[in-house]
């Protein structure tokens, strides 16, 4: 399949893009290329496999809501530079307003 000058302009107002004249006569042989392509890819692919979104199966990762022991707060705090009232101590980045 090949694309004419005018479909690229129609594809390009579409897609609210400004082309011109001399972007739309580089971009029909190389959309046409990749159309052509997309055909080869379709012969290729036979009837009897399925239809995928991913190559690999996905499957969510989830674990039980369980509640647990939350972190012993004086172990989380021992190897920070710095605490002030039982919490970690960073530096201000932004200036407090006046």
């Amino acid at each position: 399949m090949s694309l004419s000058a005018d479909e690229v302009r129609h594809v390009a107002m579409l897609a609210r893009l400004a082309l011109v004249d001399d972007e739309i006569d580089r971009l029909a042989p190389e959309l046409s290329a990749i159309l052509q392509y997309a055909e080869q890819v379709g012969e290729v692919a036979a009837g009897d496999v399925p239809p995928t979104v991913h190559a690999y199966p996905l499957r969510d990762v989830e674990r039980n809501d369980d509640p647990v022991p939350s972190l012993d707060r004086t172990a989380v705090l021992a190897p920070a530079p710095e605490v002030e009232e039982d919490r970690f101590a960073v530096p201000r980045i932004v200036a407090e307003e006046a």
